[in-house]
């Protein structure tokens, strides 16, 4: 269900002044399962060593295909074709009701994913502040699993970051990043089904112009059952600002880099996807093993391929490599296999398979929030619902 107000109901349910034109929607989604893997760790530590195998795990687990969240937006038209907008947005945990994570370490947060305003018009859009960035949404847009959060190019993308030293207390990633705070991002107009996204977030370190920034780009094109995406992402000192424990001051010269290809192809319910993608962490080219690093450069590769058999049942598979560039010994590849039915527009289940063979410190994950074993292979399987409001 969603509730909308206008004019005097603003008035009473904001305790703020609007214009007849002005609206703003609450929503929401629940996202639960039960989740049953074969190996499991304490945290995402690519060290065997320092974070061994504490074998089975059978629980409750939020978020099989995206994350629980809640969220209000609202947009005011002020005439001419444009339009003032809002958006406030986090995610919580369907088990326990806690918040999740924002961008400071071990601090959750009431609006983690998106708080923002912004304009739109003939020129397209323009949003500042805490948001997703252009590459979450390529990365969704061009694999068949939809980036979801049980095996999907999210999940092997995350590898990157588990790999380079990312303990995940926090949303900032190593290499790229699917929130950015302080952030501006603009999205163009379609043309012949060609848009870009453009972002930059200014890191606000005293006496160091990019210390801390992040800059990203992302090129689409979306037409005829096609969509192709190119990203390019610089982030400067923000994974965060340590390095073997020690902390680094944010000089703006460490910086993480991550550029991605993909392309997916729909036709007569048919889906097939495949990309490939490079991390880069100049600052640290050949990891440290001791301090729980593996390395800085990684490449990925993904294919995916489903089938949807109505309106409102689909099944789905992917495969997602992923490589050590200096350490030829890490390499993991992990196989899913998926299947969603829609109870109705805003209800579905769904239960979903997977397997990783994980080489080396590797520790790729089938499920998102939820540690393997560093070099074992794992199995995993989980079964769902999630309700949207």
């Amino acid at each position: 269900m969603k509730l909308r107000t206008t004019g005097a109901g603003m008035l009473l349910a904001f305790a703020s002044s609007a214009y007849a034109q002005s609206s703003v929607t609450l929503y929401g989604t629940v996202d639960s399962g039960l989740l049953w893997q074969n190996t499991s760790a304490a945290n995402f530590l690519p060290v065997a060593s320092k974070n061994p195998n504490l074998g089975k795990v059978f629980r409750f687990k939020d978020g099989g295909i995206y994350s629980s969240l809640f969220g209000m937006k609202g947009a005011e038209d002020i005439g001419g074709g444009y339009k003032i907008n809002f958006r406030l947005q986090g995610s919580f945990d369907s088990g326990t009701g806690k918040l999740q994570l924002s961008d400071t370490p071990n601090s959750p947060a009431m609006f983690n994913q998106i708080a923002t305003v912004g304009v739109s018009g003939p020129f397209g859009r323009l949003d500042a502040g805490r948001q997703l960035a252009p590459m979450a949404y390529a990365l969704a847009d061009t694999d068949v699993r939809n980036a979801w959060f049980f095996g999907s190019v999210l999940t092997a993308w995350l590898t990157m970051n588990q790999q380079s030293g990312w303990t995940a207390n926090s949303t900032n990633g190593s290499i790229g990043a699917l929130y950015d705070s302080n952030a501006l991002v603009y999205n163009s107009p379609t043309f012949h089904g060609v848009s870009v996204a453009l972002e930059y977030a200014p890191g606000g370190v005293p006496g160091h112009f990019q210390g801390g920034t992040r800059e990203s780009a992302v090129l689409k094109y979306s037409n005829y059952g096609l969509n192709v995406a190119a990203v390019y992402y610089n982030g400067h000192d923000t994974s965060p600002f340590t390095y073997a424990g020690t902390t680094v001051p944010a000089t703006g010269v460490a910086n993480n880099r991550f550029v991605y290809l993909g392309a997916k192809y729909t036709w007569h319910g048919l889906s097939a996807s495949g990309s490939f993608s490079n991390g880069r962490n100049p600052a640290n080219p050949n990891g440290n093993l001791a301090a729980g690093i593996a390395s800085g450069d990684f490449n990925m590769w993904t294919g995916g391929l489903g089938y949807r058999f109505s309106p409102s049942f689909e099944v789905t598979s992917g495969i997602y490599y992923v490589k050590d560039e200096k350490h030829s010994q890490n390499q993991s590849t992990s196989y899913v296999l998926g299947a969603d039915y829609s109870l109705s527009k805003t209800t579905t289940l769904y239960g979903q398979a997977g397997y990783v063979a994980n080489r080396g410190t590797m520790n790729q994950t089938l499920v998102y929030g939820q540690p393997v074993a560093v070099g074992k292979n794992t199995a995993a399987g989980m079964i769902g619902i999630r309700h949207s409001f």
